[in-house]
């Protein structure tokens, strides 16, 4: 067998295992109901940071406030110290964006001003995320 007949048949191999495996996965994720867990109770924040918190986002409607929790959910699971590359905490902001400051209360400030400029309303970054799984 040549080595462009082996090398297509192993590329192929790859693709029927790889479409297999991502079937199986977004049947399964279908299958098991999404949990919904509140901010608070997956995320531990001292008492005064609670406070700056909820002063930063005193000025957010319910449904802007839910947009914001629906994006945490999706981007860390809520988790104020989730890392990925040079994304860090609760909405994954670039490192940078917090200058060294990576307290929640940080975060959240830092995430409105972010949502604000970017998209306007945290309602609109939900629907971006929603259709290029990123905000």
């Amino acid at each position: 067998m040549s080595k462009s007949k082996l090398t297509t048949k192993f590329a192929t191999l790859l693709l029927l295992f790889g479409f297999s495996f991502g079937m199986v996965t977004d049947v399964t994720s279908s299958l098991v109901p999404e949990q919904t867990t509140t901010a608070q109770a997956s995320t531990r924040v001292s008492a005064s940071q609670a406070k700056k918190i909820a002063k930063i986002n005193a000025g957010l409607s319910k449904k802007q406030k839910a947009a914001k929790n629906w994006v945490a959910k999706r981007e860390s699971s809520f988790n104020y110290s989730a890392r990925n590359g040079r994304c860090y905490g609760r909405y994954q902001l670039l490192k940078s964006y917090l200058h060294g400051d990576y307290s929640p209360a940080n975060q959240e400030k830092t995430a409105n001003k972010y949502v604000n400029n970017r998209y306007g309303s945290w309602t609109k970054a939900k629907r971006f995320w929603q259709s290029h799984h990123w905000y």
